[in-house]
C-alpha cells in the first residue's frame, strides 16, 4: 500500500471516544488505521482456556469494528506475537507513524521499547500519550520531585492538581472523516486462538449519580446488588474513559468514589517506579517472612472450604463469576496471608488468573496492603477478624447464604484454623522477620 497511514495500536484503551492516542493519530494529518493485537506471549500463560477476559476482549473489538463501520472504516485484528505482527504490518502498509497510550507493567514496557526500536529503524514516528489515568509518571510528586510512597499525601497532592485542564476529553468525533476508508476486516475468534467462550453478564459501562452519593454508604456491603460500581472491568480494557467517570464522581455530594480513582492512579504510579513490586514486597524486608506455604490449606481457601463463611462465599464468588466485592477481596486476602501464613504472592497469582477485571497495579497494591508488605500496608500486626466483618458488612448472612447453600448445615466444615491463635501466629512469623532486618 502505497498512502502513507498513521496507525493506533490500541491495547487498553478500546473505545474511540476521548482516547488520547486515537486524537494524536487523527491530528497526524494521514489517515488512520486502528490496530489491535491479540498478544499471543500473554495469552498463552493462562491456563483457563474459557478465560472471560479473552471472551470480553473479542466482544468489544468486534464492537469496535461495527462502530467503525459506520465511518467507512474498520480495525486491523492480529493474532500473534507483537514484533512479528509489527514486521508483517510494516510489510503489508506504509507506515509514517504509530501511536498508543502508555501501559506501566514491566512487560509492557518491555514490550513497546522493542516495538519502538524496530519502528525507528525503519524511519516510523512511534508516540506514547498518557490516557488511562488521570495523573501518571512525574505528575504528581513531593516537594523534593521525588514519587510518593504514602497515599495520604500522594491524594492531597493529586485532589489539589485535579482541575478541568486535566479531566477535558480529547474530542476524537470531530475528526472521524481522518479515518482510512476500509470495508471490514475479519477478526481472529475464539476458536483460532484456541479458547472457548464464557457466557459472561457483564455490568454497563454506566454508573448513576445517585450510586455516586451515596458511595460511602454502600460500597463495603456485599449483599447489595449495586452497592459499588463494578465498572473495573470497563476501566481495566479502556471501554469506558476515565476522564468521563473522574468528572462524573467530581460533581457527587460524596467524594469517595473520586478517591477510589485516585488510588488507582497511586498503584499505577507505585507499579511504574517500582518495578521490583511485581515480583517482590514493595518493603524488601518482608521478603525475609517464613511463610507456612502450606499447599492443602492453600486448595480450602482457593475452593472457598476454609470454615469461615464470608472468605469462602468471596472465594465461591471469585471462582464462579470471576470477580469479588471489594470488601471481601481485603478479608480474604487478609485470611490467607494472616491466618494461614500463606505467601501473598500466591494469593495475587490465583487471583490473576481468575478475576476479569484483573489489573496488575491494583491487584499486586491490594495484595501487599493485606500482606503489610506495601506502601500504604495495614500495620502487620493489623489482623482482619472474619468473624466480626461478616457481623459488621453481612448481618443478615444474605452474601454468605447466597454463596454459600451449606451454610448451617452439617455439610459445612469446622474452621481450618482458630482465630486468636492464627493471628498470635502470624504475629510471630511477623517479628521475627522484621527483627532481622
Amino acid at each position: 500500500m502505497s498512502e502513507a497511514l498513521s496507525l493506533v495500536w490500541l491495547r487498553r484503551d478500546l473505545r474511540l471516544e476521548d482516547n488520547a492516542a486515537f486524537y494524536h493519530a487523527l491530528r497526524s494529518g494521514h489517515p488512520v488505521v486502528p490496530v489491535f493485537i491479540f498478544d499471543k506471549i500473554i495469552l498463552d500463560q493462562l491456563d483457563d482456556k474459557a478465560d472471560r477476559r479473552v471472551t470480553f476482549l473479542v466482544q468489544e473489538i468486534n464492537r469496535l469494528r461495527d462502530e467503525l463501520a459506520e465511518y467507512g472504516s474498520s480495525i486491523v485484528v492480529r493474532y500473534g506475537k507483537p514484533v512479528d505482527v509489527w514486521n508483517e504490518l510494516i510489510k503489508e502498509y506504509t507506515i509514517s507513524d504509530v501511536f498508543t497510550n502508555y501501559d506501566y507493567e514491566v512487560y509492557a514496557k518491555e514490550r513497546d521499547k522493542t516495538i519502538g526500536e524496530l519502528l525507528d529503524k525503519k524511519g516510523i514516528g512511534f508516540h506514547s500519550s498518557k490516557d488511562q489515568t488521570i495523573f501518571d509518571r512525574d505528575e504528581v510528586l513531593t516537594k523534593t520531585n521525588k514519587p510518593y510512597t504514602v497515599y495520604t499525601p500522594y491524594s492531597k497532592s493529586w485532589h489539589k492538581k485535579l482541575d478541568e485542564f486535566y479531566l477535558k476529553s480529547y474530542p476524537t468525533k470531530k475528526y472521524v472523516d481522518r479515518l482510512y476508508q476500509t470495508k471490514s476486516l475479519p477478526i481472529p475468534t475464539l476458536n483460532d486462538m484456541c479458547f472457548e467462550p464464557v457466557d459472561d453478564n457483564i455490568p454497563p459501562r454506566t454508573v448513576s449519580g445517585k450510586l455516586l452519593n451515596s458511595y460511602g454508604d454502600t460500597r463495603d456491603y456485599p449483599a447489595l446488588k449495586r452497592g459499588t460500581s463494578q465498572l473495573s472491568m470497563h476501566l481495566r480494557f479502556g471501554t469506558i474513559s476515565i476522564r468521563e467517570l473522574a468528572r462524573q464522581a467530581q460533581k457527587a455530594k460524596d467524594k469517595t468514589f473520586l478517591n477510589e480513582l485516585c488510588w488507582r492512579d497511586f498503584y499505577f504510579q507505585v507499579l511504574d517506579h517500582n518495578p521490583h513490586v511485581e515480583k517482590h514486597s514493595f518493603r524488601y524486608d518482608y521478603d525475609k517472612i517464613a511463610w507456612r506455604n502450606n499447599e492443602d490449606d492453600f486448595e480450602k481457601w482457593c475452593q472457598g472450604k476454609t470454615g469461615y463463611p464470608i472468605v469462602d462465599a468471596g472465594m465461591r464468588q471469585l471462582n464462579t463469576i470471576g470477580w469479588m466485592h471489594n470488601r471481601v477481596r481485603m478479608i480474604t486476602a487478609s485470611f490467607l496471608c494472616k491466618h494461614l501464613l500463606i505467601d501473598w504472592r500466591w494469593g495475587e497469582a490465583y487471583f490473576g488468573k481468575k478475576l476479569r477485571d484483573y489489573d496488575l497495579s491494583a491487584n499486586n497494591g491490594g495484595w501487599q496492603w493485606a500482606a503489610g508488605s506495601g506502601t500504604d500496608a495495614a500495620p502487620y500486626f493489623r489482623v482482619f477478624n472474619p468473624t466480626e466483618q461478616a457481623k459488621k458488612f453481612d448481618p443478615d448472612k444474605t452474601y454468605v447464604k447466597q454463596w454459600v447453600p451449606e451454610f448451617g448445615t452439617s455439610d459445612y466444615p469446622e474452621p481450618m484454623v482458630e482465630h486468636t491463635k492464627a493471628r498470635e501466629r502470624a504475629l510471630a512469623a511477623y517479628r521475627k522477620a522484621l527483627k532481622k532486618s
